[in-house]
């Protein structure tokens, strides 16, 4: 069973972003980058079906700036066995994704495509539903559990009645939740032997696909700062504030 992983990188997650003083967006200069931490999840749990002898090969795939690269090579150290960059200095929205991926598909010809649910930039969870719906494969999102085998995907997704078990046949599209795993870290030795991985490099006009954005920012604004809190002297004075803030009757 061949996998493809989709892997993006984002602003590490210690990091505190800064909004530009301009309001046009997220300042990414000089900001520590690294792997989405929801496709760490899904690379290590493509990494441990190879090991129980489900998957024969690991392709990881990622779609950004040259700078991608490292973001890949984190992949390959893991314990994938090739990667894909399809590189591009725009941002690209999921649809457009979603569509470089199925037509990677195309190409790999993959039995299993395994992504994070999201990314933690734009929080957008919606590439893995985007993608399973242009290849027609069935979708398993939010997984904690996977099992496969024997022509089959079985997922259990965590969903708000406690969890749901799905039974999948291959192809299929599987998104991972933060349940799933611990991703390991990647060993010195393995680190090394990345370098020599194969890395393939495509752009979309080579793939066919129209990247252009269909949505536009109007503006980007850190959070409002969160006021103090002020104690009470007693449960009637506490309800008596939340009456007047409209907040109990």
């Amino acid at each position: 069973m061949k996998l493809l992983v989709a892997v993006k990188r984002v602003i590490d997650f210690n990091v505190k972003p800064r909004v530009k003083m301009d309001g046009s967006g997220v300042d990414l200069a000089n900001v520590k980058m690294s792997m989405n931490p929801f496709d760490e999840i899904a690379v290590e749990e493509a990494i441990r079906l190879k090991e129980k002898g489900v998957a024969t090969e690991i392709v990881a795939v990622s779609i950004g700036p040259a700078k991608a690269q490292e973001t890949l090579r984190t992949a390959l150290a893991m314990g994938a066995d090739r990667a894909i960059l399809v590189q591009t200095d725009e941002e690209v929205e999921p649809l457009g994704v979603a569509k470089i991926l199925a037509k990677i598909a195309e190409e790999e010809k993959p039995e299993m495509i395994v992504l994070g649910k999201q990314a933690i930039d734009d929080d957008n969870n919606a590439t893995g539903q985007m993608l399973a719906a242009l290849l027609g494969w069935p979708q398993g999102t939010f997984a904690s559990k996977v099992e496969a085998g024997d022509g089959k995907v079985k997922v259990t997704r965590e969903v708000d009645g406690g969890l749901e078990t799905e039974e999948l046949k291959v192809p299929a599209v599987v998104t991972t939740d933060l349940r799933l795993n611990e991703p390991r870290y990647a060993s010195l030795p393995n680190i090394m032997k990345a370098k020599s991985k194969p890395l393939a490099t495509k752009t979309p006009d080579e793939l066919g696909v129209d990247i252009g954005r269909r949505l536009e920012v109007l503006k980007v604004a850190e959070p409002p700062k969160r006021q103090a809190g002020i104690k009470v002297g007693s449960v009637d004075e506490l309800v008596e504030r939340l009456k007047g803030m409209g907040i109990a009757k």
